[in-house]
C-alpha cells in the first residue's frame, strides 16, 4: 500500500510535509477485511486539549490460526498535500498501545512512515483466536489536527502473512486548550480584592468563574500586565503605589497563588497618568501628554529591569484611555470623541524609540465604555493566525463585552472585530480590569 503518514498519533511530531486542510482521504484500495475486526463503539472521538488520554477497544477473531507470535500494525493514511493548499498544523501526540490486556507499550512510528506497530502476542496451539487491542490516545491542542483519520488495523502470523485486516478509525475535535495557552483576566473589586477568571477557551463561554487571589490591591493606582499571563499562572504584573513606587509581581508558576511576593523596581512613577505593557517592558504617558517607551535591560535585578526611558512621541494626551497586552507590542488608544485608534509594532525603520507604527483607525462610538482591555485568547481561537489576542470592553452599566480579535486591514496589528457579544453583566464591582 503506498500510503503517506496521516496523522499525528505518534508519540513524536508528525511531519509538516502533510496537508491540505480538507478531510482526510480513504487510503489506497485493498483487499476486502478479512476475519472478524471490530472497533467497539465506533470511531475514537479524540478531544485536542488538556482532556487527556482516550481509548479505543478493536476486537479481531482471526480468520485462521497457525501458532506463533502474531503482530499487528496500524495503517494511517490521509490526503497527500494538495499544491497552493495551506499545510495544517500537525502536532505530538502520545499513542499508547496494549493487547489482551497486557501493559500498555509506546505504538508510534517514525517519522515518513505509515505504520504504528502495536504489541506481539505470542500464542500457541489451543490459544483462544480472539485477540483484543486497547489503542490509546492523548492528544495535545498545539497545532491540533481536526477531522476525521480512518485507518487499518493489519493482522500477520508469524510467517508474515495477512490474516486479518479491518478498518479502525478516528475523529479529532477541539478541546480545551492546555492551561499555557489559556489567558487570564484580572479585576479588582472596591474594597481592593483581585480576582482572576481564567478563560475557558470556549466560544461561548469565554471565562470561567472567578477565583480570589488577595486582598489589599487598593494600595495601588495602577496594575499594569508585565508579560503574558496564563491559567498555568505564568506572566507578570507591576503596580505603582500613592507614592509613586513601582512594585513587580512575578509569575509563579502556580495557579491557585500566581504571583511571588512583590519586590520594589524604584520610585517617581506618580508623573506619569498612563502605564502600558509593551513587549515585557512599558510605555508611560506624563502629564504633558509625552509617551515613553521602557525597554526591558534583560537584567534579573528588578531596579535594573529596564532601560533608560526612551521618547516615543508627543500629543498622547488626545487619548483618554489607551490599553496594551502585557507580553504584546500593540496598542489601541480612544480618543475624546469616541474613536479607538490601533497601534501596531513598527517592524524595522525609524528611530530606536519609535516603537509603535503610525495608528489605524478602528471605528468609533467606544465611549460608550469606561474600560477596554486588550486581553490573550479566550475563546479558543489561539491556533487560527490573526486571532490569538481578544478585547474586553465594560459598559457604564457594568455590562461586559467581548470582541473575538482580528487581524488589522492594514498593518500587522491584532484589533476588536466588527461585533460584540455581552457575556457577562455586574462587572460595575470592579475599579481595575486587565
Amino acid at each position: 500500500m503506498a500510503l503517506v503518514i496521516a496523522t499525528a498519533l505518534a508519540a513524536g511530531v508528525a511531519p509538516a510535509v502533510l496537508g491540505g486542510a480538507a478531510a482526510v482521504a480513504a487510503p489506497a484500495p485493498v483487499t476486502a477485511s478479512t476475519g472478524t475486526v471490530t472497533q467497539e463503539g465506533g470511531p475514537l472521538v479524540v478531544p485536542s486539549g488538556e482532556e487527556g488520554p482516550v481509548t479505543t477497544r478493536v476486537t479481531v477473531r482471526l480468520s485462521h490460526y497457525t501458532g506463533g507470535k502474531i503482530k499487528a500494525r496500524l495503517l494511517l493514511p490521509t490526503k497527500p498535500h494538495e499544491a497552493g493548499s495551506e499545510l495544517p498544523a500537525y502536532h505530538a501526540v502520545a499513542s499508547t498501545c496494549a493487547v489482551n490486556g497486557g501493559a500498555f507499550k509506546a505504538c508510534s512510528w517514525a517519522n515518513w512512515a505509515n505504520v504504528a506497530t502495536l504489541p506481539e502476542v505470542d500464542t500457541q496451539a489451543g490459544y483462544d483466536t480472539t485477540l483484543t487491542y486497547d489503542i490509546r490516545v492523548d492528544a495535545t491542542s498545539t497545532g491540533a489536527y481536526l477531522g476525521d483519520v480512518p485507518a487499518y488495523l493489519e493482522v500477520t502470523d508469524e510467517a508474515g502473512t495477512v490474516t486479518d485486516r479491518g478498518p479502525v478509525s478516528f475523529k479529532f475535535v477541539k478541546g480545551t486548550p492546555e492551561a499555557n495557552l489559556r489567558t487570564t483576566v484580572l479585576a479588582r473589586d472596591k474594597a481592593g480584592v483581585l480576582w482572576q477568571y481564567e478563560s475557558s477557551g470556549r466560544a461561548d463561554k469565554p471565562l470561567k468563574a472567578r477565583e480570589r487571589i488577595g486582598g489589599g490591591w487598593n494600595a495601588y493606582t495602577s496594575i499594569t500586565s508585565l508579560t503574558h499571563r496564563t491559567a498555568a499562572g505564568e506572566g507578570a504584573l507591576v503596580t505603582r503605589d500613592r507614592d509613586g513606587v513601582l512594585w513587580y509581581y512575578q509569575g509563579s508558576g502556580n495557579p491557585d497563588a500566581p504571583f511571588k511576593p512583590r519586590v520594589r523596581i524604584g520610585g517617581g512613577w506618580n508623573q506619569y497618568t498612563a502605564i502600558v505593557g509593551h513587549g515585557g517592558g512599558l510605555v508611560a504617558r506624563d502629564k504633558d501628554g509625552k509617551l515613553w517607551v521602557y525597554l526591558r535591560s534583560g537584567s534579573d535585578d528588578p531596579t535594573q529591569m529596564f532601560m533608560t526611558r526612551g521618547l516615543v512621541g508627543s500629543g498622547w494626551n488626545a487619548y483618554n484611555l489607551i490599553a496594551g497586552r502585557g507580553g504584546g507590542y500593540e496598542a489601541v488608544a480612544r480618543d475624546t470623541g469616541g474613536v479607538l485608534w490601533s497601534y501596531g509594532f513598527r517592524q524595522g525603520g525609524g528611530g530606536y524609540y519609535e516603537v509603535y507604527a503610525p495608528r489605524t483607525r478602528i471605528g468609533g462610538g467606544w465611549n460608550v465604555y469606561d474600560s477596554v482591555v486588550s486581553t490573550g485568547d479566550l475563546d479558543g481561537s489561539i491556533l487560527d493566525p490573526g486571532t490569538s489576542d481578544d478585547f474586553l470592553a465594560r459598559d457604564k452599566d457594568g455590562r461586559l463585552w467581548f470582541y473575538a480579535g482580528r487581524r488589522a486591514a492594514v498593518g500587522p496589528a491584532t484589533v476588536p472585530g466588527p461585533t460584540r457579544r455581552q457575556i457577562g453583566s455586574g462587572w460595575g464591582i470592579y475599579d481595575a480590569i486587565l
